[in-house]
Parts: C-alpha cells; structure tokens; sequence
C-alpha cells in the first residue's frame, strides 16, 4: 500500500518550487490504518508557507484515488534547508533587511518579519545591526534590559515574542551616541555574529543600518549570506536609493530576495478612501527585476504597537498593515526555500 501512496504522491507539485513531495523528499508519513485512513505527513520547507492549503487539497485528492482509501489525514511539519553550509554554526540562513536611505521603516520591517516568521513556527533570530541608530530592543519592548554571558564566554541573546535579539542598545547607555569609526564597527560586528550564542535558527533577520557602509561590507565579508530584503517607499528618491542598495548587494555578490515597499498607501479610517501620501507603484518597477514582496499601508497601529513595544503582526495581526507583513514573510520564506532547493538532485532519500 505504501507504493501505491507514493506514487500517487509524486503526482503532487509544491506550487512554489514545482517539482513533485516525493523527488523533494517532504514525505514523512504515508500509511493506511485498519478502518482504511490514510495518514500522511509532509515536511514543508518552511513552517511559514504560504500554500500549505493548496497542499493539502492536492494531497488529499491524490490519495484519494488510491483503492482502498476511505479518508485521508494529512499532517504537517517544517524542515528549513541550506543551499550548501551553514552560515553561521546552527543558523541555516542570514537574511539582511536593507535600504537605500533612512526613513523609509526598515527597522520597523525586519522586526514584524522576525515576530511573523517565529509565530508561524520558525526559530528565528533578530540582529540590530544599525549601530548608530539601534531601535530593535525599544520596538520588542526590552530596551532596559541587559545582555549576559554565558560560561564560554559567549552573549546570551534576549528572547520576546518568540524571537532571539541583541542590539548595541542593550550594551551601552541610553541615549549615548556611538562614534565609532570602520575597524571598530567591524569588531562589533564580529562579536554580534562570531560570538553570540545563538543556538539553533532556521532564520536570523539581520537589520542593517540605511544606506551602503562599513557595516554592511562587514557582514558580507564576515559570514555566509542568504540574500538581501530591500526596504523602500514609492517616494522617488527612496527609489533611487534603493537602486543604489541593490547595486552595493549585486556587487557583494548577495542576491536579492525582494523588495517591500513600505508606507505605500493610507486608508482614512472615517471616510475609507486611499490616498497614494507618496506616489503609487514606483516599487513595481524595481519588482520587474526582483520580487515585490509585498506592499505595505501606513497604520497608526503599526508604529504605536512598536513604541508599546509588542510587533504589530502579534498585536493587531488582521489590520490592513499586519496582513501585508506577514505575506511578505511568507513570501520571503518561499523565496529562500526556492533558492535553497534550485540545486538539489532530481530525487532525494525519503525518510
């Protein structure tokens, strides 16, 4: 009977990396009980996919065509691959969130993606790499709180809403400025990534300062790097900014996963009209050549959920604006997955 199953299995196509459960190596489980249930279980590439619905129809309508089926029971979990190695020792992927200018709500971005992707399931880290400006603690609601170390010597990260943090705002004096030249932007760096203990991740969300500097050259050079997240407006000279991103990340050799864009429309709550407050669709044009991830409205709650200090995506997850964030999770997610699969051979071990 398990023949039978998985060949009607290999008949099912992730609609994302179209190739059949089978030949990627998804099928956990696929048994028939006495009273004729069909249980199977598919290892989703990410826990945040976004089609794990249409999975499942097609799951069930195969296998119900198999003889002696009368039900079927389709269960679900989540393994995260890597292309090859990891990046860092129990992280399987680096995703930098950058920008061309500052402004445009990138930090705002990284921090409601890290808290979408860890309440879909994934184990997911939070990386304040933005120095001089660092608002990740503030906006995850532990701006007072204080990092330790561990008996290796190694910084333990802060944990909220599910997600692992640290920032440079949880090491030095509120309100103290930073001036700091490049060899010692580079040693922080190191320590932040090197010599944190992190543990195990299926992601880690890095958020970059704005624009191209020597953090971001650090990065690229100090660890393996899945892709870049571009942030921007429709605002044209975010645009243009974000061009220049792009061409710093081309030359970095770090693809680029996607573009959000960020602020891109308000919807009056009294009279519900839209108001395009920065121009409308000029991300799209960046989308011709990379993935347009999502667009992302103006929301009042968005950014009184992060003064508050709680994620909007888990404080008001069915506003207008948490539903686009987590849809570019999501969509971030199937990115990475398509990315990490391209390379595998046509059949893998089923386990």
């Amino acid at each position: 009977m398990r023949e039978a199953l998985m060949a009607a299995l290999s008949t099912v196509n992730d609609p994302e990396l179209h190739r059949d459960l089978v030949s990627l190596g998804m099928i956990e489980r696929a048994e028939v009980d006495e009273s004729g249930v069909a249980h199977v279980k598919v290892n989703l590439t990410t826990p945040a996919c976004p089609l794990k619905g249409k999975i499942e129809a097609d799951v069930t309508e195969a296998v119900m065509a198999v003889p002696g089926v009368a039900r079927v029971a389709v269960t679900f979990g989540a393994v995260v691959r890597t292309p090859g190695q990891p990046a860092l020792p129990g992280v399987k992927h680096v995703i930098l969130v950058g920008s061309g200018k500052g402004g445009v709500g990138k930090s705002s971005v990284a921090v409601n993606l890290a808290a979408s992707l860890a309440r879909d399931g994934a184990r997911t880290g939070l990386l304040d790499a933005d120095v001089y400006g660092p608002s990740v603690a503030h906006m995850m609601g532990m701006g007072s709180a204080k990092i330790t170390a561990n008996a290796e010597r190694k910084m333990l990260p802060l944990e909220a809403h599910g997600v692992r943090f640290l920032s440079m705002a949880n090491l030095s004096p509120a309100g103290q400025a930073l001036v700091w030249r490049g060899p010692m932007l580079h040693s922080a760096i190191q320590q932040f990534v090197k010599d944190a203990a992190w543990g195990e991740l299926d992601y880690l969300i890095v958020d970059l300062p704005p624009g191209t500097g020597d953090v971001q050259l650090s990065l690229t050079q100090t660890i393996q790097v899945t892709g870049a997240v571009i942030v921007t407006t429709p605002q044209d000279v975010a645009l243009i900014d974000a061009a220049r991103a792009i061409d710093m990340f081309r030359k970095a050799s770090v693809p680029v996963l996607g573009i959000v864009e960020n602020m891109s429309y308000f919807v009056a709550p009294d009279t519900g009209l839209t108001y395009d407050l920065f121009g409308r669709g000029g991300s799209r044009k960046l989308g011709e050549q990379f993935p347009l991830l999502g667009e992302v409205p103006i929301d009042v709650e968005l950014r009184s959920d992060a003064d508050q200090g709680t994620p909007g995506v888990l404080a008001h997850p069915d506003s207008a604006a948490s539903r686009a964030l987590q849809g570019v999770a999501r969509a971030l997610a199937g990115q990475i997955s398509i990315r990490s699969l391209a390379s595998l051979p046509d059949q893998l071990t089923v386990v």
